[in-house]
């Protein structure tokens, strides 16, 4: 079952995540007010859905709402959603194959829509 979760994090702060069963599929920065967790999952469930994706480690570059994939210095990939304003609301774990940070990206984006959301703060 595909799911969010806003959770404390440092400081007194919230994050996001994005799980499938309870593996972590994609996770937010710290968020001061926890209103701003939740804007980042509506956020997500109204833009990853047929969001583009820019390959950036063959030189692609994208604009808008778009999954990035990245490539980490050690030589695995991670992707990152990116709002409209260029600023990364969640990103995954490196994986060893580029296609696996892919399937990521498209599993959120096909699931996150009717995921229900479980506030563990």
């Amino acid at each position: 079952m595909h799911k969010f979760k806003i959770v404390s994090g440092a400081n007194d702060q919230f994050r996001v995540q994005f799980l499938y069963n309870s593996e972590i599929m994609v996770w937010s920065e710290n968020y001061k007010a926890k209103s701003s967790a939740q804007n980042c999952i509506d956020s997500m469930k109204k833009n990853t859905p047929g969001a583009p994706l820019a390959d950036l480690s063959k030189g692609k570059e994208g604009s808008g709402y778009r999954w990035e994939i990245v490539e980490a210095k050690n030589g695995e990939f991670f992707n990152r959603f990116v709002a409209s304003n260029g600023e990364t609301m969640v990103r995954s774990e490196t994986y060893t194959t580029k296609v696996n940070a892919i399937k990521c990206a498209e599993s959120v984006s096909s699931n996150c829509l009717g995921a229900p959301t479980e506030d563990e703060t």
